[in-house]
């Protein structure tokens, strides 16, 4: 049972660090390119683009921290 929650525990730091993390990350993507979506509060094509990135940030980084928090663990 402990290590059930041992792993549990690991899988939700790797979530709240990934998604965090790859959310800042397409945040500061999408401002080198120009596109602030936090800081606007109009819609158009280019907040669209901001906010993907943000959102496939927030995937990717859950993908790249799941891996390298939970590898080679059981």
């Amino acid at each position: 049972m402990a290590q059930d929650f041992n792993r549990a525990m690991r899988e939700g730091l790797a979530d709240a660090v990934g998604f965090v993390g790859g959310a800042l990350a397409g945040w500061w993507l999408g401002r080198q390119f120009g596109i602030d979506f936090i800081a606007t509060s109009e819609w158009n094509a280019r907040q669209v683009v901001g906010l993907l990135l943000i959102v496939g940030g927030c995937g990717v980084g859950r993908f790249v921290a799941r891996r390298l928090m939970l590898k080679d663990k059981p």
